[in-house]
């Protein structure tokens, strides 16, 4: 029974975390392809950045939000924001099914309890621990397709290539298995702090609210629960906080990823096979020939993004892990 019981439970929280990371991903998807373009881009991204940095490269496809957003639409159409969203979705919802269910599995294991409400009151640094070893363990399942979708999401117009299966086919044939997994040692140095972050700072702002609540009600039993608002706020701040801290491992991880892309020239200069050494390497190479606005590159779309990103996820999770349950047991 104990057994059924656990395996049950996984269901739910694999279920609930593939359907949550799958709506948060589509929902968002524009404000992703502009944050990579601008990530990928060697050039400036911004008019200030322009004038302060010294000129490496040439001039600039990409100089702000509203005119990229301005330059997709005109020569990809809408489908372009949402390009690279089928890998995405793949990479996407297996990755939240296995971080929200290694999650429940540690916080159970770190509580004693199997119970939801139980694991708000871990400690913080349990917390924080619990999630960073979950974003590991996604991570490294679903890394491929991350790859796959950073490429398709970068490579502009004319194409170079078609679909995904191209891609991977391409990949696989040129740089074998360890071209699939290229940028995922920055990928895990980046994803232990984001995701410790991330589930450690929402169960944080679930504990204060849930104390707001009782502070606010004057009563004795005080009802704790918190609405979908407040959990909205709570993965809203949770989503902002981790990304602001992380961002330039993530431009990192980023350019691993296309070294060697094929892009048409308008796109600016094309980062050549093995340009970093290691991600040592990458953020100093980085830091020298673009100063600290490269490492930051993409950083508003990005927690523009990564906001309603969090906020929808851990909402979403939070109302479809509870109908699972109502209806399973």
């Amino acid at each position: 029974m104990e057994e059924t019981g656990q395996l049950k439970r996984a269901f739910i929280d694999a279920t609930a975390g593939a359907i949550s990371g799958g709506i948060s991903r589509t929902v968002t998807s524009p404000l992703d392809v502009i944050k990579i373009r601008f990530q990928v881009q060697l050039e400036p991204t911004t008019h200030w950045a322009l004038l302060t940095t010294r000129a490496v490269y040439g001039n600039s496809k990409y100089t702000g939000m509203l005119q990229a957003s301005k330059d997709i639409l005109r020569e990809e159409g809408f489908p372009g924001f949402w390009r690279g969203n089928v890998p995405a979705l793949l990479m996407v919802m297996p990755y939240t099914a296995i971080q929200f269910a290694v999650l429940h599995k540690l916080k159970t294991f770190a509580s004693g309890s199997s119970k939801s409400e139980d694991h708000v009151n871990l400690s913080p640094y349990l917390s924080y621990i619990s999630g960073a070893l979950a974003g590991c363990a996604a991570t490294v399942g679903s890394y491929p397709f991350d790859l796959l979708r950073t490429i398709l999401a970068s490579q502009g117009e004319p194409k170079v290539y078609p679909n995904m299966r191209a891609a991977f086919v391409d990949i696989f044939r040129t740089r074998g298995i360890r071209g699939l997994y290229s940028g995922l040692t920055p990928t895990l140095v980046e994803i232990i702090p984001y995701a410790g972050l991330q589930f450690g700072t929402y169960d944080t702002f679930k504990r204060w609210m849930m104390a707001w609540n009782l502070r606010s009600s004057n009563a004795i039993h005080g009802d704790e629960h918190l609405s979908s608002f407040q959990l909205f706020i709570c993965g809203l701040a949770a989503g902002t906080c981790a990304k602001a801290v992380c961002h330039p491992l993530d431009v990192v991880k980023k350019r691993f990823q296309i070294e060697g892309l094929q892009r048409h020239p308008r796109y600016g200069a094309r980062l050549e096979p093995r340009a970093y050494r290691n991600m040592y390497d990458g953020l100093r190479r980085i830091l020298l020939e673009e100063g600290w606005a490269g490492l930051y590159k993409g950083i508003v779309p990005s927690i523009v993004k990564a906001a309603p990103a969090g906020a929808v996820t851990f909402v979403a999770y939070e109302y479809t892990s509870d109908w699972l349950e109502s209806i399973l047991t």
